[in-house]
């Protein structure tokens, strides 16, 4: 038997849980450095290469949250990597591999090699060369099966191509140009089946704020990030929210602050700082939905590493109107209606990773309700958003049992 829970998306409510807060966790192994790339395998985080005070490095570190603590891995490049060492990478993620890519070192100012971490079989191998050439400072992120590379500087001024990264034929192919302008140091990460480019350097330090639409190949402008204007922050993605934090401003000021930005109704909220010093180039990743934020630079390289617990569900004070779900429980259909709004015009259904699902649905002779067909569903909680002919939207939670 399939059940609903029933959400109430409420305009003045303040739905929220007790989270938002910083606990700070076990340094990060090594020298304290800045510029690492970091990327997460099978519930572990880790962190490659960097700056410290005297080089850059190739070194390898995991982290594991349950025994909150850092383990010593296989240098980039493996026993041979010698001249591999680097920082201002960028990584990423597929299934039990990790990759890393580009980047700056010692004498090198900028690489174009990709290399792919095997977990199974804890080894180092060469892929194919970044196609759009040697560069640093570029953002990256990883949806379904592909990987996406792009922005950047290189030996003739800032970028703003793009790149998918395909695993399985080891093969680059071009994608739609990042619509912002060309720049380094932009904040870049996944969140559902979209990727999000933001803020950054292009001469002029940006605040603008980017959807990348997988499906489309196309790029859309969303809500201006509200902090101030900055390049070397870091971010990540927990559908349906992501975050920009940290970085370095206009004045040379080294920020601390955290904005939690929201996929349904493309709207910011500050949360609370990160605890740490102010600081640049810090690394970011997320494990089973717990965020983590560490080393950097801030006039002094640090080391320290910390886990946020953010907002858990959607706030209601974000819906637009007022919503509800019935009844409750349902076995094959429900009905969302929409109090004192104008016709449905569209529903998106979410689970809790950010796929997107279809399902068929059917309004009612009023057009402020919809029913919908729950039979090619599997039991889980779903997000669902309907938005109406005169722009307003309402949001809520769908737990089918």
């Amino acid at each position: 038997m399939k059940l609903i829970f029933v959400f109430t998306s409420l305009l003045l409510g303040s739905y929220a849980f007790s989270q938002n807060f910083w606990e700070i966790r076990d340094s990060v192994k090594g020298a304290p450095r800045s510029v690492c790339a970091a990327f997460t395998l099978e519930g572990q985080g880790y962190v490659v290469g960097g700056v410290d005070d005297f080089s850059f490095k190739r070194k390898m570190y995991s982290y594991n949250q349950v025994q909150n603590d850092w383990d010593e891995e296989v240098s980039l490049g493996g026993p041979n990597g010698d001249g591999l060492d680097r920082g201002s990478a960028s990584a990423f993620s597929i299934g039990t591999k990790g990759y890393v890519c580009l980047g700056q070192g010692q004498t090198n100012g900028y690489f174009g090699d990709l290399w792919e971490y095997d977990l199974t079989t804890a080894a180092w191998t060469q892929k194919a060369d970044f196609a759009g050439g040697p560069r640093r400072q570029a953002v990256a992120f990883a949806i379904g099966n592909y990987a996406y590379v792009g922005t950047g500087q290189d030996g003739t001024g800032f970028r703003n191509d793009f790149y998918r990264y395909d695993p399985i034929n080891n093969m680059w192919e071009p994608m739609a140009d990042f619509a912002g302008t060309p720049r380094k140091q932009a904040v870049g990460f996944a969140m559902g089946d979209d990727g999000y480019v933001g803020t950054g350097d292009d001469g002029v330090l940006r605040n603008d704020f980017w959807q990348y639409n997988v499906a489309l190949n196309e790029w859309f402008q969303k809500a201006t990030f509200p902090g101030t204007a900055r390049s070397g922050a870091t971010g990540w993605g927990t559908f349906p929210t992501g975050f920009i934090a940290t970085g370095e401003d206009l004045n040379s000021e080294f920020k601390k602050d955290v904005w939690e930005y929201s996929y349904f109704n493309n709207t910011w909220v500050q949360r609370s700082d990160f605890p740490g010093p102010g600081r640049k180039n810090a690394f970011s990743f997320v494990l089973d939905g717990t965020a983590f934020l560490g080393a950097g630079y801030g006039g002094v390289f640090f080391d320290d590493f910390y886990a946020y617990y953010g907002i858990l569900g959607i706030e209601e004070n974000q819906s637009q109107v007022e919503s509800s779900v019935y009844p409750n429980p349902a076995q094959e259909t429900i009905t969302i209606e929409v109090k004192n709004a104008s016709e449905i015009t569209k529903l998106d259904l979410f689970d809790l990773t950010g796929k997107k699902h279809q399902v068929s649905f059917q309004g009612n002779t009023n057009k402020n309700s919809i029913s919908l067909d729950l039979s090619t569903l599997e039991a889980g909680t779903y997000l669902y958003v309907v938005s109406m002919q005169n722009g307003t939207s309402s949001n809520g939670k769908i737990t089918v049992l």
